[in-house]
């Protein structure tokens, strides 16, 4: 990332002479180095979660103009030049390859639990079964990771964490927060990749109150 590089020779090279060379705004790299995403972009990730989905859904087929109609009819109001650049920046390009960065570790040591949810993904009430994931974003910083906890039946976000490196909190963060939003019942299936934030003892634990599998 060159505002990593830019930070690393600062004592070098000057700021404003370094973001020249590569092409970076100094504004840019201050903004890096001190300040949480903006809430717009914060919204950015949490609209790209949805559009990921419906992307997902479509098996790569949907362009944005389609996307934008998916994401008005399930009550998301968004215009469509707003889905064509995130769908842009993102690689989100209909039966093209999308830039892929890893977010999964499955190689750990912690529990991994049965796959209860066994591809069903239907649910006739609310708060029967939360599916969970860490998405991404890039912008002009670099990749800003995404936390976010779907319930099934309405397929809306109601748990989401917004950071600038994946850490294993970034999936607890999220998780809390929709326990704190909806305070489900006992019995709610919670469904990963099993990768290793989510099996972490920290999540596990706040797992065990709401008791889901």
């Amino acid at each position: 990332m060159m505002f990593r590089v830019v930070d690393a020779e600062k004592a070098k090279v000057s700021v404003r002479r370094s973001c020249t060379l590569f092409g970076v705004s100094v504004s840019g790299f201050y903004a890096w180095k001190g300040r949480a995403p903006s809430q717009r972009q914060q919204d950015d990730m949490v609209l790209l979660a949805h559009i990921r989905s419906q992307f997902a859904t479509s098996h790569e087929t949907y362009g944005s103009p389609r996307m934008t109609v998916e994401l008005q009819e399930d009550g998301i109001e968004v215009g469509r030049h707003r889905v064509a650049r995130l769908m842009r920046d993102n690689g989100l390009k209909a039966l093209q390859k999308r830039r892929y960065k890893k977010t999964t570790d499955s190689h750990h040591g912690g529990p991994v639990a049965p796959n209860i949810l066994d591809q069903d993904f239907e649910a006739s009430a609310p708060d029967q079964k939360w599916g969970v994931d860490i998405s991404y974003i890039w912008t002009a910083e670099g990749w800003l990771y995404l936390a976010i906890v779907l319930d099934l039946y309405s397929r809306r976000i109601i748990g989401w964490s917004v950071s600038d490196r994946l850490k294993k909190d970034l999936a607890l963060n999220a998780l809390q927060r929709a326990i704190a939003i909806r305070r489900p019942p006992r019995g709610v299936i919670h469904h990963s990749d099993r990768g290793s934030q989510y099996c972490s003892e920290a999540y596990q634990r706040c797992l065990r109150p709401s008791n889901p599998s």
